[in-house]
Formats: structure tokens, sequence, C-alpha cells
């Protein structure tokens, strides 16, 4: 069940081909799952059949704004908040790193943000895909970060030990508590370093947040083809920094 090495070396080309896969859904030539016109992505297809319960139009496709805009942005936070702890360098390495458990920032509250803070961007991104390719890649994505999740909790738990496991037992793996579960260590966030890191999360978020009220799939589309251009140059010059 847990990703291989070269799988986990490879996850951001695997994400790049899962959402790449939802957004064109080749399969819909064959089988005609979904539908066709402007609106026959996710977020039409939603607000339309609100609308058909009792709800106004424009108001649907506001609700379903709205929740984009929210998992955008939590999805964001959570990555670039995970990201100022653990290290850029870390974040985008390919290999596994452990060399100490961390037990700061949003790891005090669950074990995998960055993890979670994908999920809520791939619930923004559905939000633009045809429902065959959004259900598709929400599947895919939910499979391949347990995966990833379990592979890094085995290399964790053979190279730090009981430390880990205590961790491990205190901090969910994927349901934030409420509250702090362990003592933080100290570790000093980098977040300039984190932030250039997680362009592409926020400009994805502030794409819902610019041109959302337009209600234009293209436009949307168009801001997040510019922030992934954008993260990619960001990580090219990101600095190598490594820390827990």
């Amino acid at each position: 069940m847990k990703a291989s090495r070269l799988e986990y070396r490879l996850r951001f080309t695997i994400f790049a081909i899962i959402y790449i896969l939802g957004f064109v859904a080749p399969w819909d030539a064959v089988w005609h799952l979904d539908g066709h016109g402007i609106n026959s992505h996710v977020w039409g297809t939603l607000a339309w059949s609100m609308a058909k319960s009792g709800l106004s139009i424009g108001a649907a496709f506001n609700v379903l704004l709205a929740f984009g805009t929210m998992c955008a942005l939590l999805g964001a936070w959570l990555r670039t908040w995970g990201t100022a702890y653990l290290g850029s360098g870390v974040v985008l390495d390919g290999g596994m790193h452990g060399n100490g458990v961390l037990t700061d920032g949003p790891f005090r509250y669950v074990r995998n943000p960055l993890y979670l803070g994908t999920w809520f961007n791939t619930l923004a991104l559905a939000l633009l895909m045809p429902p065959s390719g959004a259900i598709f890649t929400v599947l895919c994505i939910g499979l391949l970060t347990m995966r990833l999740i379990l592979a890094e909790e085995a290399f964790l738990a053979t190279r730090l030990g009981a430390p880990y496991l205590a961790y491990c037992a205190e901090v969910s793996r994927l349901l934030p508590a409420l509250r702090p579960r362990v003592e933080a260590s100290g570790v000093e966030p980098h977040w300039r370093n984190a932030v250039l890191a997680e362009l592409f999360v926020w400009g994805v978020a502030v794409s819902f947040i610019a041109v959302g009220w337009r209600y234009n799939e293209v436009l949307l589309l168009q801001g997040v083809l510019v922030s992934l251009g954008v993260s990619l140059v960001a990580r090219a010059f990101s600095p190598r920094q490594q820390t827990a």
C-alpha cells in the first residue's frame, strides 16, 4: 500500500499527470460521461443542480465559489505553514528526510499538514474540471497522498524509532486537533522560503479571489496556469534550506 522510493521521488510529476488528466478527461471522448458547453465543469454542473432545488443560479455559483476559495486558501495556508517549519529544501527534495521528530507549527496539531493542504487545494481545482475528471482526480490524489504518507511514516519509524512512535500516538495523521497535542521543540520558521516554495497553491487561491466573481472557468484556468509557471521559476531559484 505504501509508495515505492521511485514513486516518492517522482511524486510531483505524478501529481501533475493526475491533474492534467483530470482537466482533459480523455476518456470522455469514448464514454461521453460529461456534458458540453461553457458550464460543463463541476462548478457549473453543481450550480445548476442546486438551482433545481430552489436556489437561484447566481446564489448557487456564489456558494460554490466561496467553497472553492475557502479550500484554496486553507490548502495554501496549511502547505505554507508546514513548509516554513519543515524547510523548503526538504519539501522539494526527491528523497526522504528524518533528522528528528518535528513538533512545531502545524505538526503539533496534525502529522501531515502539507498533504492535507494538497487535498484542500485539489478540491478547489476540481470545481474547474469536468465531473468525471474531478472524481478521477480527487480519488487518485487521495490514494497517492495516502501511499506517500505510509511510505514516509514507515521510513521515519525505522529512522527515529520510539520518539516518532510516541509522537504518532499523540498526533492524528490527517484530522487536526483543536489544541496542540505535543510540546514545541523550538524550530524557527522560514516564511520567505516557504512562500516561494508554495507559490502555486497561493496562485490558485489568488485566482479564485481575483477573477472567480466573473464566473469564467477559462479565466480561472489561465490564472492557475500562470501560477504554475511562476512557481516553477521560483522553485528553480529557491534556496535548498533543510531543517528538520
